[in-house]
């Protein structure tokens, strides 16, 4: 695996140093297994769509939890007695236990999960509050007031 290097990003980001070892954290943890395979969506400005394909689980064995902006989606099966005693030829659904971890930014909240045929479907949307979003800065000068709007100045 090729190695990414971050450093030259770090000098044009102010206040981001979380964001920043998120990404040095991910491209370490990216290695792993790849299992389940997932899709990640975005189905609106702000409205995104994660999808994992989890063959062989029902809604009981799969668990869906949101802690400090980590979203863990995490599988385990337990095998019926029967299955024991069953003679594959080749056993291409894995159906192993398995935790997947995704990095929310931050307002986004997981609105709802389905189960459909194997894909499990987890809705988030991001949800800015008004105090975050953007706002105009007056420009106090010699000239009188000045209002940064849409990158041009205008007087106030």
């Amino acid at each position: 695996m090729r190695s990414v290097d971050f450093s030259p990003l770090y000098r044009t980001i102010v206040g981001f140093d979380r964001l920043a070892n998120m990404m040095d954290t991910a491209s370490k943890l990216e290695g792993g297994s790849g299992y389940p395979p997932y899709n990640i969506e975005q189905t609106g400005e702000n409205a995104f769509v994660i999808e994992l394909a989890v063959a062989g689980f029902s809604e009981d064995d799969l668990s869906i939890e949101v802690q400090e902006n980590v979203l863990t989606v995490s599988g385990k099966r337990e095998r019926a007695e029967d299955e024991n005693a069953r003679t594959f030829l080749h056993r291409g659904i894995a159906e192993r236990s398995f935790e997947r971890r995704f990095h929310l930014a931050d307002h986004v909240q997981v609105r709802d999960a389905e189960l459909k045929n194997g894909m499990l479907t987890i809705k988030l949307e991001r949800e800015v509050p008004e105090a975050k979003k953007p706002r105009q800065i007056a420009i106090n000068g010699k000239s009188g007031a000045k209002v940064i709007e849409g990158g041009k100045k205008s007087a106030a």
